[in-house]
């Protein structure tokens, strides 16, 4: 893994935060982010780090929360929970000069993974605390309607959005990636493909109006819990990988499932990758795009890199 852009001074970062804020959403990953919090404190507390932790009713109060901190002077917020979490604090602390850090406690983690933490979230916060900022990309997306929303991971419409609802309602407590794979069959029982159209800055990119059974825009390697769809994909290079994907008969998804729950790699060779700055999104009708695995809003949708736009704690270099 490519490492990540150095923005801090020498010496442990944390302990020289004068305050440090912790965030889990009860309503996320079915009550683990909150269970987990007595052990993350006793984590902060080992490294000599009083953190105030905030057990929030909702994303949306998350987010109010998390913004309050930062205009009264937060400098260093951590979210408990998982990719949708993440997405919240991140959405309220934008523009901020403040630091983030995650401790994975979701069903993907796919962020947390592209930084190079550990999946076990006690042994992630350890190594948060020995670590250093980094600054990070991020992705934006903006709808007709004026409004827009910042995401990390990965995003977009068919059949990943689909699965999101899923992922999201009734196999929203199923571990790692089964959650993913029993989602994207449901999906898949019911997906009819879109036609889309793009309009990208990048040579290569796909014609107008095709039909889709996946159109996704990813910033990290994975998505679903490990799932390698755009293996070069980079969190720091400044740019975005468009994943398409015109046709997938059942039989052909049959077959990838084995390889898919075993070690996370999706052998499609109709696969296209397109890496980009910016591009635009419209579908014949209308689509909801998702990203980090909450539907943000309906097509058409513009989505951009950010680049360096966040700084996020991970582990020093030679850790990792």
């Amino acid at each position: 893994m490519t490492p990540l852009p150095y923005s801090g001074d020498s010496g442990e970062f944390v302990t020289r935060v004068s305050q440090t804020m912790v965030f889990a959403n009860q309503q996320a990953g079915g009550g683990k982010p909150v269970k987990l919090l007595p052990e993350c404190e006793q984590v902060f507390r080992q490294a000599g780090v009083t953190a105030d932790i905030r057990i929030t009713a909702s994303l949306d109060d998350l987010e109010d929360q998390a913004l309050k901190a930062v205009e009264s002077g937060a400098k260093l917020l951590f979210a408990v929970g998982g990719d949708g979490t993440l997405q919240g604090l991140v959405n309220a602390a934008f523009g901020h000069d403040v630091v983030l850090g995650i401790v994975p406690a979701g069903g993907g983690n796919d962020f947390a993974r592209a930084l190079g933490l550990p999946q076990n979230p006690l042994e992630a916060l350890r190594a948060l605390l020995q670590g250093q900022p980094r600054y990070v990309d991020l992705a934006r997306v903006r709808f007709s309607d004026g409004r827009q929303r910042l995401f990390l991971g990965g995003g977009g419409i068919g059949l990943d959005a689909d699965t999101a609802k899923f992922s999201g309602g009734a196999f929203r407590n199923w571990p790692g990636r089964t959650r993913y794979i029993a989602s994207a069959i449901c999906a898949y029982a019911g997906y009819r493909r879109r036609r889309v159209r793009t309009d990208i800055d990048s040579k290569g990119s796909v014609p107008s109006w095709q039909e889709c059974v996946l159109a996704s825009v990813l910033n990290t390697p994975t998505f679903g819990a490990g799932i390698r769809l755009s293996p070069d994909a980079r969190i720091n290079d400044g740019l975005l990988d468009f994943v398409f994907l015109g046709e997938l008969s059942i039989w052909r998804l049959l077959s990838v499932l084995p390889q898919l729950a075993l070690r996370g790699t999706l052998n499609l060779p109709k696969l296209r990758v397109i890496r980009f700055r910016r591009m635009c999104i419209e579908t014949e009708t209308t689509a909801y795009f998702h990203g980090d695995g909450e539907l943000l809003g309906p097509t058409p949708a513009e989505i951009e890199v950010v680049p360096s736009a966040a700084r996020f704690l991970a582990p020093k270099p030679e850790e990792r």
